[in-house]
């Protein structure tokens, strides 16, 4: 319901060495934020790109996470030779073939390592958020729908960073 839609590219290298790397919702966070630094460091290149709550209103949720997307592979320092995305929607990066794979987060490496440094960003980008707007709570909740944000929403209002075409509060309030 609030903050930017985060998006990670990242290129491995043929062998690595990341114990417990998976899809980051399968992570603790402790867990997530340990393999950040393993993630970079062991990676070829790797990237990442916001695109803020604003732009998410204009043209809509998929289509900024798209954009995200290539944003995150603009920034890489090498060209890929080929974009694996996970999900099922994705508009053709320039001259890089691709493939959507369904919860490829669970099944490539590549793809988990993507989930964790845009999960890792994104947590850090709300938690400074949260120093700025804490009544929001978006230390723990990191903008998701969460009785305690709804509360606030309530109390406060909204901020310069909720998602305005999301449903912030149930119809009947």
């Amino acid at each position: 319901m609030a903050g930017p839609v985060t998006a990670a590219a990242v290129i491995l290298p043929k062998k690595i060495n990341l114990r417990y790397l998976n899809d980051s919702k399968k992570l603790t966070e402790t867990r997530r934020n340990s393999l950040r630094p393993q993630i970079e460091k062991q990676a070829l290149a790797f990237a990442y790109a916001h695109v803020y709550p604003k732009e998410i209103d204009e043209i809509n949720i998929l289509n900024a996470s798209i954009k995200a997307m290539h944003l995150a592979i603009e920034q890489l320092s090498k060209t890929p030779e080929f974009i694996a995305v996970d999900g099922n929607r994705f508009h053709p990066f320039p001259k890089i073939p691709h493939e959507c794979i369904i919860k490829g987060d669970g099944k490539y490496l590549n793809i988990a390592a993507a989930s964790v440094l845009a999960k890792t960003y994104r947590d850090d980008f709300m938690e400074a958020l949260h120093q700025e707007y804490p009544h929001y709570c978006w230390n723990k909740n990191k903008g998701y729908p969460t009785k305690a944000h709804r509360d606030a929403i309530r109390k406060f209002g909204t901020s310069p960073h909720h998602r305005m075409t999301f449903q912030l509060l149930p119809k009947q309030l």
